[in-house]
Protein backbone atom coordinates (compact mmCIF):
# COMPACT_ATOMS: atom_id res chain seq x y z
CA UNK A 1 0.00 0.00 0.00
CA UNK A 2 1.45 3.43 -1.01
CA UNK A 3 2.68 5.48 1.80
CA UNK A 4 0.50 8.67 2.42
CA UNK A 5 1.60 12.28 3.39
CA UNK A 6 1.32 13.18 7.43
CA UNK A 7 -2.33 14.19 7.61
CA UNK A 8 -1.97 16.95 10.48
CA UNK A 9 1.52 18.25 9.70
CA UNK A 10 0.10 18.40 5.79
CA UNK A 11 -2.69 20.50 7.66
CA UNK A 12 -1.08 22.73 9.53
CA UNK A 13 0.98 24.29 6.38
CA UNK A 14 -2.46 23.99 4.40
CA UNK A 15 -4.19 26.41 6.67
CA UNK A 16 -1.71 28.73 6.78
CA UNK A 17 -1.36 28.70 3.03
CA UNK A 18 -5.39 29.58 2.81
CA UNK A 19 -5.03 32.37 5.53
CA UNK A 20 -1.76 33.92 3.20
CA UNK A 21 -4.11 33.80 0.17
CA UNK A 22 -7.11 35.38 1.76
CA UNK A 23 -9.06 32.59 0.35
CA UNK A 24 -12.05 33.20 2.54
CA UNK A 25 -12.34 36.20 1.28
CA UNK A 26 -11.69 35.96 -2.22
CA UNK A 27 -13.17 39.57 -3.42
CA UNK A 28 -13.41 38.15 -7.18
CA UNK A 29 -15.79 35.41 -6.23
CA UNK A 30 -17.82 37.53 -3.36
CA UNK A 31 -18.40 40.16 -6.33
CA UNK A 32 -20.10 37.50 -8.73
CA UNK A 33 -21.21 34.25 -7.13
CA UNK A 34 -23.88 33.69 -5.07
CA UNK A 35 -22.86 31.78 -1.88
CA UNK A 36 -25.17 29.00 -2.89
CA UNK A 37 -23.68 28.33 -6.68
CA UNK A 38 -22.68 24.76 -6.62
CA UNK A 39 -20.11 23.88 -9.27
CA UNK A 40 -18.40 20.70 -10.44
CA UNK A 41 -14.50 20.87 -11.43
CA UNK A 42 -11.98 18.58 -12.52
CA UNK A 43 -7.78 18.89 -11.77
CA UNK A 44 -6.12 17.58 -14.87
CA UNK A 45 -2.67 17.44 -15.59
CA UNK A 46 -1.48 19.49 -18.69
CA UNK A 47 2.02 17.68 -19.29
CA UNK A 48 3.12 13.90 -18.73
CA UNK A 49 4.52 13.06 -15.30
CA UNK A 50 4.44 10.97 -11.68
CA UNK A 51 1.55 12.28 -9.33
CA UNK A 52 2.85 13.10 -6.03
CA UNK A 53 0.19 14.90 -3.03
CA UNK A 54 -3.21 13.60 -4.02
CA UNK A 55 -4.89 13.78 -0.97
CA UNK A 56 -2.85 16.73 -0.02
CA UNK A 57 -5.42 18.35 -2.64
CA UNK A 58 -8.43 17.15 -1.36
CA UNK A 59 -7.30 18.50 2.64
CA UNK A 60 -6.80 21.65 1.28
CA UNK A 61 -9.92 22.02 -0.56
CA UNK A 62 -11.81 20.05 2.56
CA UNK A 63 -10.10 22.69 5.03
CA UNK A 64 -11.27 25.62 3.05
CA UNK A 65 -15.15 23.51 2.97
CA UNK A 66 -15.61 20.23 4.64
CA UNK A 67 -18.60 19.70 2.63
CA UNK A 68 -16.90 19.96 -0.50
CA UNK A 69 -16.92 16.25 -2.53
CA UNK A 70 -13.64 15.29 -3.53
CA UNK A 71 -13.10 12.07 -5.47
CA UNK A 72 -9.06 11.18 -6.22
CA UNK A 73 -9.02 9.05 -9.62
CA UNK A 74 -5.57 8.44 -9.64
CA UNK A 75 -3.32 6.31 -7.18
CA UNK A 76 -0.09 8.26 -5.31
CA UNK A 77 2.94 7.32 -7.91
CA UNK A 78 0.66 6.46 -10.60
CA UNK A 79 1.93 7.86 -14.56
CA UNK A 80 0.17 11.34 -15.84
CA UNK A 81 -0.22 12.20 -19.29
CA UNK A 82 -1.86 15.05 -21.01
CA UNK A 83 -5.51 15.17 -19.86
CA UNK A 84 -5.60 12.62 -16.72
CA UNK A 85 -8.05 13.77 -14.36
CA UNK A 86 -6.79 13.69 -11.51
CA UNK A 87 -9.48 14.62 -8.89
CA UNK A 88 -12.83 15.80 -8.90
CA UNK A 89 -14.14 18.39 -6.84
CA UNK A 90 -18.01 19.08 -6.13
CA UNK A 91 -20.03 21.98 -4.14
CA UNK A 92 -19.59 25.84 -3.44
CA UNK A 93 -18.21 27.37 -6.07
CA UNK A 94 -16.67 30.26 -3.77
CA UNK A 95 -14.96 27.79 -1.73
CA UNK A 96 -13.48 25.95 -4.88
CA UNK A 97 -12.47 28.96 -6.06
CA UNK A 98 -10.64 30.09 -3.44
CA UNK A 99 -8.52 26.90 -2.73
CA UNK A 100 -7.50 26.06 -6.10
CA UNK A 101 -4.61 28.12 -6.01
CA UNK A 102 -3.03 26.26 -2.81
CA UNK A 103 -4.36 22.97 -3.78
CA UNK A 104 -2.48 23.34 -7.49
CA UNK A 105 0.24 24.77 -5.98
CA UNK A 106 0.63 22.37 -3.58
CA UNK A 107 0.07 19.38 -5.95
CA UNK A 108 2.17 20.57 -8.87
CA UNK A 109 5.07 20.85 -6.64
CA UNK A 110 5.67 17.54 -4.84
CA UNK A 111 3.97 15.97 -8.27
CA UNK A 112 6.76 17.79 -9.99
CA UNK A 113 9.49 16.35 -7.00
CA UNK A 114 8.07 12.89 -7.91
CA UNK A 115 8.47 13.44 -11.40
CA UNK A 116 11.83 14.46 -11.45
CA UNK A 117 13.01 11.73 -9.06
CA UNK A 118 11.32 9.06 -10.64
CA UNK A 119 13.55 10.53 -14.26
CA UNK A 120 16.81 10.36 -12.05
CA UNK A 121 15.77 6.72 -10.46
CA UNK A 122 15.10 5.52 -14.50
CA UNK A 123 18.57 6.43 -15.82
CA UNK A 124 20.30 4.30 -12.78
CA UNK A 125 18.86 1.17 -13.55
CA UNK A 126 19.67 -1.77 -13.19
CA UNK A 127 22.79 -0.36 -10.89
CA UNK A 128 22.29 -1.20 -7.68
CA UNK A 129 22.64 2.81 -6.17
CA UNK A 130 20.02 4.37 -4.55
CA UNK A 131 18.52 8.05 -5.31
CA UNK A 132 18.97 9.77 -2.23
CA UNK A 133 17.16 13.19 -1.56
CA UNK A 134 18.85 16.06 1.08
CA UNK A 135 18.13 18.66 3.52
CA UNK A 136 17.94 21.02 0.57
CA UNK A 137 14.48 21.37 0.95
CA UNK A 138 12.03 24.75 1.52
CA UNK A 139 11.20 25.31 4.81
CA UNK A 140 8.20 23.57 6.63
CA UNK A 141 7.89 21.66 3.36
CA UNK A 142 10.22 18.95 3.91
CA UNK A 143 8.41 16.51 5.21
CA UNK A 144 6.00 16.66 2.04
CA UNK A 145 8.88 17.28 -0.40
CA UNK A 146 10.76 13.90 0.73
CA UNK A 147 7.63 12.23 0.59
CA UNK A 148 7.23 13.14 -2.96
CA UNK A 149 10.86 11.66 -3.53
CA UNK A 150 9.78 8.66 -1.71
CA UNK A 151 6.79 8.58 -4.11
CA UNK A 152 9.55 8.88 -6.83
CA UNK A 153 11.02 6.04 -6.40
CA UNK A 154 13.92 7.06 -4.47
CA UNK A 155 15.08 6.92 -0.20
CA UNK A 156 15.13 9.83 2.17
CA UNK A 157 18.55 10.82 3.74
CA UNK A 158 18.37 11.81 7.07
CA UNK A 159 15.33 14.00 7.96
CA UNK A 160 16.77 16.24 10.50
CA UNK A 161 20.34 17.09 12.04
CA UNK A 162 19.41 14.82 14.77
CA UNK A 163 18.81 11.76 13.13
CA UNK A 164 22.07 10.66 12.05
CA UNK A 165 25.74 11.81 11.60
CA UNK A 166 27.20 13.53 9.40
CA UNK A 167 30.81 14.58 9.47
CA UNK A 168 31.42 17.36 6.84
CA UNK A 169 34.52 19.50 6.04
CA UNK A 170 33.26 22.36 8.33
CA UNK A 171 33.59 20.06 10.66
CA UNK A 172 36.72 18.38 10.15
CA UNK A 173 37.74 21.74 9.71
CA UNK A 174 36.36 23.01 12.88
CA UNK A 175 37.83 20.19 15.30
CA UNK A 176 40.96 20.17 13.36
CA UNK A 177 41.22 24.17 14.02
CA UNK A 178 41.32 22.30 17.99
CA UNK A 179 44.12 20.37 17.62
CA UNK A 180 46.64 21.79 15.56
CA UNK A 181 45.40 20.48 12.37
CA UNK A 182 46.28 17.11 13.35
CA UNK A 183 44.45 14.25 15.24
CA UNK A 184 45.97 13.21 18.65
CA UNK A 185 48.67 10.67 18.55
CA UNK A 186 49.39 9.24 15.00
CA UNK A 187 45.07 8.79 13.69
CA UNK A 188 44.24 11.68 11.29
CA UNK A 189 41.70 14.32 12.06
CA UNK A 190 39.11 12.11 10.28
CA UNK A 191 39.39 8.99 12.05
CA UNK A 192 39.81 11.20 15.59
CA UNK A 193 35.98 12.35 14.45
CA UNK A 194 34.25 9.11 13.69
CA UNK A 195 35.71 7.27 16.79
CA UNK A 196 34.75 10.50 18.72
CA UNK A 197 31.53 10.49 17.46
CA UNK A 198 30.97 6.67 17.82
CA UNK A 199 31.60 6.99 21.77
CA UNK A 200 28.94 9.44 22.05
CA UNK A 201 26.85 7.94 19.76
CA UNK A 202 27.03 3.89 19.38
CA UNK A 203 24.35 3.67 17.52
CA UNK A 204 23.15 6.39 15.55
CA UNK A 205 24.42 5.92 11.84
CA UNK A 206 27.82 7.70 11.14
CA UNK A 207 28.73 9.11 7.70
CA UNK A 208 32.05 11.51 6.97
CA UNK A 209 32.50 13.58 4.09
CA UNK A 210 36.04 13.35 2.34
CA UNK A 211 38.04 15.35 -0.05
CA UNK A 212 41.21 13.67 -0.63
CA UNK A 213 42.47 10.48 -0.98
CA UNK A 214 44.34 10.41 2.93
CA UNK A 215 40.81 11.73 4.14
CA UNK A 216 39.23 8.48 2.53
CA UNK A 217 41.52 6.19 3.37
CA UNK A 218 41.66 7.60 7.02
CA UNK A 219 37.68 7.32 6.92
CA UNK A 220 38.11 3.39 5.35
CA UNK A 221 40.24 2.35 8.27
CA UNK A 222 37.88 3.85 10.87
CA UNK A 223 34.61 2.16 9.15
CA UNK A 224 31.87 4.21 9.55
CA UNK A 225 28.46 3.40 8.05
CA UNK A 226 28.86 5.65 4.78
CA UNK A 227 31.76 7.41 2.86
CA UNK A 228 30.70 10.87 1.41
CA UNK A 229 32.25 11.85 -2.16
CA UNK A 230 31.46 15.49 -2.76
CA UNK A 231 31.90 17.07 -6.14
CA UNK A 232 34.87 14.04 -6.86
CA UNK A 233 35.79 13.13 -10.71
CA UNK A 234 34.86 10.22 -11.66
CA UNK A 235 38.79 9.05 -11.73
CA UNK A 236 38.70 9.73 -7.73
CA UNK A 237 34.98 8.07 -7.31
CA UNK A 238 36.23 4.56 -8.78
CA UNK A 239 39.30 4.37 -6.99
CA UNK A 240 37.21 4.67 -4.38
CA UNK A 241 35.37 2.42 -5.10
CA UNK A 242 37.85 0.00 -5.62
CA UNK A 243 39.44 0.65 -2.31
CA UNK A 244 36.51 0.17 -0.50
CA UNK A 245 35.74 -3.40 -1.87
CA UNK A 246 39.05 -4.48 -1.31
CA UNK A 247 37.90 -4.36 2.96
CA UNK A 248 37.26 -7.39 4.58
CA UNK A 249 34.28 -7.73 6.36
CA UNK A 250 31.80 -4.88 6.56
CA UNK A 251 32.11 -2.42 3.96
CA UNK A 252 31.46 1.04 4.83
CA UNK A 253 28.76 2.32 1.67
CA UNK A 254 29.62 4.90 -0.85
CA UNK A 255 27.53 7.86 -1.65
CA UNK A 256 28.47 11.04 -4.24
CA UNK A 257 26.73 14.11 -4.39
CA UNK A 258 27.40 17.46 -6.07
CA UNK A 259 26.74 18.06 -9.68
CA UNK A 260 24.50 14.99 -10.34
CA UNK A 261 22.80 15.88 -13.63
CA UNK A 262 20.17 12.96 -15.57
CA UNK A 263 23.35 12.89 -18.14
CA UNK A 264 25.90 12.05 -15.80
CA UNK A 265 24.04 10.21 -12.88
CA UNK A 266 24.18 6.92 -15.01
CA UNK A 267 27.78 6.68 -15.04
CA UNK A 268 28.23 7.35 -11.39
CA UNK A 269 26.01 4.54 -10.84
CA UNK A 270 27.86 2.14 -12.97
CA UNK A 271 30.75 3.32 -11.20
CA UNK A 272 29.73 0.88 -8.17
CA UNK A 273 28.54 3.91 -5.54
CA UNK A 274 26.31 2.88 -2.99
CA UNK A 275 23.92 6.09 -3.00
CA UNK A 276 23.50 9.08 -5.12
CA UNK A 277 22.36 12.40 -3.38
CA UNK A 278 20.84 15.06 -5.86
CA UNK A 279 19.55 18.38 -3.77
CA UNK A 280 18.07 19.71 -7.09
CA UNK A 281 14.89 16.56 -6.67
CA UNK A 282 13.84 19.81 -3.33
CA UNK A 283 15.16 22.93 -4.69
CA UNK A 284 15.08 23.07 -8.10
CA UNK A 285 12.20 20.60 -9.36
CA UNK A 286 9.91 22.11 -12.13
CA UNK A 287 6.48 21.89 -10.80
CA UNK A 288 3.85 20.00 -12.93
CA UNK A 289 1.39 21.90 -15.00
CA UNK A 290 -1.90 21.29 -13.47
CA UNK A 291 -5.48 23.19 -14.51
CA UNK A 292 -8.74 23.24 -12.81
CA UNK A 293 -11.71 22.45 -15.12
CA UNK A 294 -15.19 23.32 -14.12
CA UNK A 295 -17.89 21.20 -15.60
CA UNK A 296 -20.87 22.80 -14.64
Amino acid sequence: MMARPARQHALVLIRQALREDRARRDLTSRSLLAPSRRIRTRVIAKQPGVLAGGPVAVWTFQALDRRLRCRLHQREGAPLVPGTAILTVEGSARAILGAERVALNLLGHLSGVATLTAAFVRRVRPFRAQILDTRKTLPDLRALQKYAVRIGGGYSHRASLEEAILIKTNHLKTLGRGTGGRGQGKDPIVQQAIMRARRKHPRKFLEVEVTTSAELRAALAARPDAILLDNCGMAAIRRAVQLRNRLRGRQPLLEVSGGVTLANVRALAAAGVDCISIGRLTHSAPALDLALRVDG
